[in-house]
């Protein structure tokens, strides 16, 4: 156990694993309620009715849950870099507190992202285009969803994020700063670029069901092979071109005669 407690690798590892753990658990036994009508669980019940504050409240605890069980293994490399170059740095000072500012941080992006998100979902309630078990429901919106986030795959801005997120031992000779404010600093920008790469995959949570736990799963896989398999980069592009044929095709048959 003491030489557990010395390899900060094997900690980081644990509290990474436990977190994604427990943001999935928390995802299957939501889900397995509402399957069952029981939406009683943490005031689920709300949804089926007009939107709230504490409604809101519940919806944004949800999606950073959610953010938090797809991102985090696709960030482990990167944390992991991370706390491996912070101990060799930090000689006898103990690297925990700062490897946990860098990886809070990190969640910190994707929280505000997770605002936006419960933030359109009541919006798109509201303007009656998603279901109350939170899907789609109008077909122009799937495709328009669909259009953008294919698009997005292909543009630009997204390989450049990608390639940040791809490489974190580039990502870190480039933007390294000490103490404990440059991990601050440097986890929300690591979380920027992750949030610039995979922002609109997660909009395509609204496409297949913000609930639907393989559609969740399935946008989870995605960015984890985006970043790290050897041609991830190709991955993600083909997965763009996918989504465009898609769109085109529900098009092309919604406007027939």
């Amino acid at each position: 156990m003491e030489r557990i407690l010395r390899n900060d690798r094997i900690l980081v590892v644990i509290a990474l694993a436990t977190l994604s753990v427990l943001a999935w658990f928390y995802l299957v036994v939501l889900t397995r309620d509402m399957a069952m009508g029981d939406m009683s669980l943490m005031g689920m019940g709300a949804v089926l009715a007009r939107w709230s504050p504490a409604t809101f409240a519940l919806m944004l605890v949800m999606w950073w849950v959610m953010m938090v069980g797809m991102m985090v293994p696709s960030a482990a490399p990167m944390i992991l870099l991370f706390a491996t170059v912070t101990r060799k740095q930090s000689g006898d000072e103990n690297p925990g507190p700062r490897i946990a500012i860098f990886a809070a941080a990190y969640l910190l992006i994707w929280a505000g992202f997770s605002l936006l998100a419960a933030l359109a979902q009541w919006a798109l309630t509201e303007a009656a285009l998603l279901s109350p078990m939170m899907v789609g429901n109008s077909e122009w919106l799937i495709i328009a969803l669909l259009a953008a986030a294919g698009a997005y795959q292909l543009s630009p801005l997204k390989q450049a994020c990608l390639g940040k997120c791809r490489s974190p031992l580039s990502f870190l000779l480039t933007r390294w700063q000490p103490g404990d404010l440059g991990a601050l600093k440097m986890g929300l920008a690591h979380g920027a670029y992750c949030l610039g790469c995979c922002w609109l995959l997660m909009a395509l949570l609204f496409v297949g069901g913000v609930m639907n736990l393989f559609w969740v799963a399935t946008i989870a896989v995605l960015v984890l092979a985006e970043k790290v398999l050897p041609r991830g980069d190709l991955v993600g592009r083909l997965a763009g071109i996918a989504m465009l044929v898609l769109a085109a095709y529900m098009v092309v048959t919604n406007t027939s005669p």
